[in-house]
């Protein structure tokens, strides 16, 4: 079976609209569920994957590895990493980054925190996130305005509660808050995402050894009181958890309540009803797609792949965006809609990388919403949708700004 025309080095991240993925990468998708893409500067060849069907495949399937042979972190262009273009071999997997690893790895460090996120442990941390949420909306309703939805509210709410379920004082987060962004800006360079990875580590690696001194009711303390755990893992597991813990739930708050405001109706839904509110996280999680450079694997060993034949140590790239919206699998993919049905999106994978945090991710969102929308019912953008400043050099997709009064 021969594949559809290839696509060249670099996947479309600039969008058309803010809500919807670019249309050349929907074009891709409506073209071909599978295709061939170049990967790297040297004009590598992987496969680019679109459809829901398919990236459930590929995202469950074994013989795909997460275990990447190459530091480069998405099909897109990264000034600094060309000298990673014909890397051979395995690059180094830094310690504790399980989601880069492959069981029986990935299985031994991920059941070190599966009981951190458990639904039931999360129903037990509601409280104190509905209290940061109030917290945060008393200081909204008391600032000036225009006010930046983004930096009063969507950013400090996630970042205020893995804060305190690791166990890092929040007033220290301009040291990993900058840190974050360097990580995930395409082009900050091998040299800075490094420089960053490696001060996260130092500054999380000291607050571990600290608590296995004196320890704190904490995951941290948890963890660096594992005697099956190196230091460095304790570390890792930390960096990753601070990290992803605070980075995506902040671009949903703020994209979503965008998207909210600028569906009026849907707001007004909301409003009118909260008990809608976790059906349209879920759909704001299918709609919006921050995850715009997709999830990558890499192919094991040859073997035949819906007609394709895979070979070993080839790139796949699965785009969540044009699964989630998949006409094959979603009724209207295209609208959003808060009293429909957006389970089964991809947001947070699927297989055995299945966001580990989506829990706690799901209810932050939930109660930051329903508060908002009935603590401000009269809430708009002080600014038109097309002067909202948009993220797309980044891994995560979102907005830089939001300002609103009300």
């Amino acid at each position: 079976m021969s594949a559809p025309d290839t696509v060249p080095y670099g996947i479309p991240l600039e969008r058309e609209h803010p809500f919807d993925p670019p249309a050349a990468v929907m074009a891709l998708h409506r073209g071909a569920e599978m295709r061939r893409m170049r990967y790297h500067p040297n004009g590598e060849l992987g496969w680019l994957v679109t459809s829901h069907r398919l990236a459930r495949k590929v995202l469950a399937d074994t013989r795909f590895s997460s275990r990447l042979g190459s530091p480069i972190q998405a099909p897109v262009p990264m000034p600094g990493f060309e000298a990673y273009a014909d890397f051979e071999g395995d690059f180094p997997v830094t310690p504790g980054m399980f989601i880069e690893m492959d069981p029986p790895d990935h299985t031994r460090l991920r059941r070190k925190l599966t009981g951190v996120f458990t639904v039931k442990r999360m129903k037990q941390l509601e409280p104190r996130i509905a209290q940061h949420v109030d917290d945060r909306l008393d200081a909204l309703a008391a600032g000036p305005r225009p006010a930046d939805l983004v930096r009063e509210f969507a950013v400090p709410v996630p970042s205020m509660m893995i804060c305190e379920l690791l166990g890092v004082p929040y007033e220290r987060r301009e040291r990993f808050e900058a840190d974050t962004a360097a990580i995930f800006t395409l082009d900050a360079g091998a040299e800075a995402k490094g420089e960053a990875v490696n001060r996260l580590y130092a500054f999380l690696g000291e607050l571990a050894a600290a608590k296995r001194e004196t320890p704190t009711d904490d995951v941290l303390s948890d963890l660096a009181a594992d005697p099956d755990l190196a230091d460095e893992e304790v570390a890792g597991l930390a960096v990753l958890l601070l990290v992803a813990g605070h980075e995506t739930t902040a671009k949903m708050l703020a994209l979503g309540a965008l998207a909210l405001l600028e569906h009026r109706d849907q707001w007004d839904l909301l409003r009118e009803r909260p008990e809608l509110t976790a059906g349209a996280v879920e759909e704001l999680l299918r709609y919006l797609s921050i995850i715009h450079t997709g999830l990558i694997r890499q192919v094991k060993a040859d073997f035949e792949f819906e007609g394709h034949r895979l070979k070993a140590r080839e790139y796949v790239t699965v785009s969540v965006q044009t699964a989630n919206r998949d006409e094959a699998h979603f009724t209207e993919p295209d609208e959003l809609d808060v009293t429909g049905d957006g389970r089964g999106h991809l947001t947070f994978g699927h297989g055995v990388h299945q966001c580990l945090g989506q829990q706690l991710a799901r209810m932050e969102m939930r109660i930051a919403f329903s508060r908002l929308v009935a603590r401000f019912p009269g809430l708009r953008p002080a600014v038109p949708l097309d002067e909202v400043p948009l993220v797309t050099g980044q891994n995560f997709y979102g907005v830089a700004e939001l300002p609103v009064t009300w």
